[in-house]
C-alpha cells in the first residue's frame, strides 16, 4: 500500500517504516486487513470541538459589541466586533491545523492479529494491541459515515491515557480504552474488525452482534454504542 502523497521537499518523518503505519515488518502468517486514518473534519468537530469553540468566540464577540453599543454607540460596537473577528478566525484556523495534523500523522492498521495504532504529532509511537489483550470493541457512529471504534482491553491490561490521547475513549481515564478515531466508513471497518476478532479469539466472548450486521453472523462484544461521548 502507499503511503499519503508528499510535495517536494517535504520531510517524511515515517521513511523508516517497512510498510507505513507499521514499525516492522508482519511476521509470517499475518496479514493486513486494513489501513487507515482518521477524517480531518470529524477530527476538528469532535476532538477539538471547533463549532462548540465558534459559538463561544461568536457569543463572546456579540457580548463585547452589545456593552460597547450600551456604552459608546454602535460605531464602537461594530468596531470592537470587527477587531475581534480577526482573533477569533486565528484561534479556529490553529484548531482546524490541529485536526489536519493529527489526520496526517495518523495510521490505524487492523491486521488478523492485532491494531496497530501509529500516533504522534510531535513525537510518533507505534501502539500495538494484540487481539489476545482485547475484551471487547464497541462503535460510535459520526457524521458522513465516520465513526469512533473503542476497544475495550482485558482485566490487568492498560495504556496510560496520556500516551494515547486524543486516539483514546473519551473520561475513560482509570482504565483507558485506545480508540481508532475518527474513521470513515466506519461501520465497515467496525464489521472487519469484529469478523477478525471472532476468528483470532473464538472462546470466551459474548455473542453480541452489531446492529448494521445479519442475525446470524457470530460478532463477538461487538455493540452499536450510542452512549459513547466526546
Amino acid at each position: 500500500m502507499s503511503g499519503p502523497r508528499r510535495h517536494p521537499g517535504e520531510h517524511d518523518d515515517y521513511h523508516v517504516e517497512p510498510i507505513p503505519g507499521l514499525p516492522e515488518t508482519p511476521p509470517d502468517g499475518e496479514r493486513i486487513l486494513w489501513q487507515g486514518g482518521p477524517d480531518w473534519r470529524l477530527v476538528a468537530a469532535h476532538v477539538f470541538h471547533v463549532r462548540g469553540v465558534a459559538f463561544y468566540l461568536l457569543a463572546l464577540i456579540l457580548w463585547r459589541a452589545g456593552v460597547q453599543w450600551d456604552a459608546a454607540g454602535p460605531g464602537a460596537a461594530a468596531a470592537t466586533a470587527v477587531a475581534l473577528l480577526p482573533v477569533a478566525g486565528l484561534a479556529l484556523g490553529l484548531l482546524v491545523v490541529l485536526a489536519r495534523i493529527c489526520a496526517r500523522t495518523t495510521r490505524y492498521t487492523i491486521t488478523n492479529r492485532r491494531v496497530v495504532l501509529r500516533i504522534g504529532m510531535a513525537l510518533p509511537v507505534a501502539m500495538n494491541v494484540p487481539f489476545a489483550k482485547v475484551a471487547g470493541a464497541s462503535l460510535r457512529r459520526l457524521a458522513h459515515g465516520g465513526g469512533d471504534i473503542p476497544l475495550q482491553l482485558q482485566e490487568g491490561q492498560r495504556i496510560p491515557y496520556s500516551w494515547l490521547w486524543p486516539h483514546a475513549r473519551p473520561w475513560h481515564l482509570r482504565q483507558p480504552q485506545p480508540m481508532l478515531r475518527a474513521v470513515p466508513q466506519a461501520e465497515q471497518v467496525a464489521a472487519l474488525l469484529a469478523e477478525a476478532l471472532a476468528e483470532a479469539v473464538p472462546v470466551a466472548r459474548n455473542p453480541v452482534k452489531l446492529a448494521a450486521q445479519p442475525a446470524q453472523r457470530p460478532v463477538s462484544n461487538f455493540v452499536d454504542s450510542p452512549i459513547l461521548s466526546s
